[in-house]
């Protein structure tokens, strides 16, 4: 007998007998249990399988010469046999394919249980029925209720006091930053603050003060972004007449469907920053899409509320 089918036989023996030992010679045994004794049967298969195989690629290895047509391709003198591909090898692939398909679009994954699906549901009947709930929340309930908001939500950046942590965030208890103004005013504003897209043009979007058709100038931009900021007051008020009015009103309330309003500090402007995010001269808020509709407008009851 060749001494790899001896090694063959020793190594199922040995793999039989630990099993033996393992399980069947183990106190109580199978237990009776038919499970247990189908995987003891799938063990001794597989092991017996796995030496066969292993053999006979062995044995294959030993005496086995390749035989076959050359491929006209050669790499340094290094050449392929034009040999068929295996019929069951083909039918293998193949077969693994046709599967994988069924398996991915058909069998499973596609109709799973899917934890994050349930999760989603869970969360838009629970949004559903918070909004139900506290529907009717006004005044300073709603302004509370904006604050706990606030406090799990928005503090991370915008700080405790809503002070923005020395400048990483806008500061909340000020209505609007002079430099906040200025940079819209030099970039322009594509931030759905009308809750639709209606862009701001930046600075060479727009005339200066005595439409000549000039774009504005540094010197106008910084008087009239000082002029937003001091709640519209104080020097600018010509600069702003005549640059920012005919969008933003005389009075910087803002023209529905046109721009915002620039005077208050709206609650309806906070929830649609909280809807669509903000990019401005600090950087990039991302929109809080987690937070339902109530939510929303809870924290910017509670937001206004802090620079009043």
């Amino acid at each position: 007998m060749n001494k790899i089918y001896l090694w063959g036989v020793v190594i199922v023996a040995a793999m039989l007998g630990f099993t033996y030992v393992s399980v069947l010679g183990s106190k109580g045994g199978l237990n009776g249990d038919i499970i247990n004794l189908l995987t003891v049967l799938a063990a001794a298969a597989l092991v017996v399988i796995t030496v066969f195989v292993v053999i006979k690629y062995v044995r294959q290895m030993q005496v086995d010469t390749a035989t076959g047509e050359l491929a006209d391709e050669n790499w340094d003198g290094i050449g392929e046999y034009n040999n068929n591909v295996p019929f069951g090898w083909a039918i293998l692939f193949l077969g693994t394919m046709v599967w994988g398909m069924w398996y991915f679009l058909v069998g499973y994954p596609l109709n799973a249980f899917s934890q994050i699906g349930q999760y989603n549901e869970e969360v838009a009947a629970h949004d559903k029925k918070f909004e139900k709930k506290y529907a009717s929340i006004t005044g300073d309930r709603l302004v509370e209720m904006g604050e706990s908001v606030y406090l799990a939500e928005c503090k991370v950046c915008h700080g405790l006091s809503a002070d923005g942590i020395d400048g990483k965030a806008a500061n909340l208890n000020e209505r609007l930053a002079a430099k906040s103004v200025k940079d819209v005013i030099e970039h322009g504003s594509n931030n759905h603050l009308l809750g639709f897209e209606n862009p701001m043009p930046d600075r060479n979007g727009l005339m200066n003060a005595n439409k000549d058709y000039a774009p504005i100038t540094d010197a106008e931009i910084d008087t009239v972004a000082a002029y937003v900021a001091n709640g519209m007051s104080g020097a600018g008020g010509d600069v702003f007449a005549g640059v920012c009015s005919s969008c933003h009103g005389a009075d910087g309330k803002g023209i529905d469907g046109v721009a915002p309003d620039i005077a208050a500090f709206t609650p309806k402007l906070v929830v649609d920053v909280l809807k669509h995010g903000k990019k401005g001269a600090i950087g990039a808020m991302p929109a809080f899409d987690r937070l339902n509709e109530k939510q929303k407008e809870a924290v910017g009851a509670y937001v206004t509320s802090l620079s009043k």
